[in-house]
């Protein structure tokens, strides 16, 4: 039956395109969450008033997270060729597009948390303070639970960035549904298997948005 609407489409292809879409975003998420909070992090620690105050610093981390997070990501990924070349060994296939969605991702969920931290009342820090809390402990047992929901929240909303991007990166040759779209819809001029492309990802978009909204739900105790 599926045959006789999608003449175009080769399924087996479509399956290949969606698990290189599947792992880009798989690992590109779990990278950013680890860098984008490291980089929240420093820059709300090293802002006045807070725990690790540092102007100088401050500036230094907030003007790398804004240079990055304002380049468009097709950009991006032109810019980033000789590196991801240096790293990767080519600028083909699912691997290669990898280093421009981290660089290009990371930023974007560093100022969301910065954002989510800063909602964090602070009389609860002081609170911690005043019972001899350490920085450490103030970071893993204050700072980072309390925000907890408001960062699965930013990591939602970046890991559908993060499916965009690899739309994007399909472009160029990454691979993935962006790919399939691009090469085998557009340039065959194939309807059917844009369309198919287009739909798998939007599925991908509301899972992630589905299960980030149960997280952030369960995590938030108010």
């Amino acid at each position: 039956m599926l045959s006789s609407w999608f003449t175009n489409v080769q399924w087996d292809v479509v399956l290949e395109a969606t698990k290189e879409t599947l792992y880009m975003s798989a690992i590109s998420v779990l990278v950013t969450f680890v860098l984008g909070l490291a980089l929240g992090l420093a820059l709300y620690l090293t802002a006045p008033g807070n725990l690790w105050e540092n102007k100088f610093l401050n500036s230094i981390i907030a003007i790398i997270v804004n240079v990055f997070r304002s380049i468009p990501f097709i950009i991006l990924i032109i810019l980033l060729i000789p590196f991801t070349r240096f790293i990767v060994g080519t600028m083909l296939g699912a691997e290669a597009a990898l280093p421009a969605l981290i660089v290009g991702a990371a930023p974007f969920y560093a100022r969301m948390v910065e954002i989510a931290l800063r909602e964090i009342n602070k009389g609860v820090i002081e609170a911690a303070k005043s019972m001899g809390a350490t920085n450490t402990q103030i970071i893993f047992k204050v700072l980072i639970p309390e925000s907890t929901p408001a960062l699965v929240s930013g990591i939602t909303v970046t890991a559908i960035a993060l499916v965009s991007y690899t739309a994007m990166a399909g472009v160029v040759g990454a691979g993935g549904l962006g790919n399939l779209a691009y090469m085998e819809g557009y340039q065959r001029d194939n309807a059917d298997v844009t369309l198919v492309s287009t739909v798998l990802i939007l599925v991908i978009v509301f899972v992630i948005q589905w299960i980030g909204d149960r997280f952030t739900t369960a995590l938030d105790k108010r």
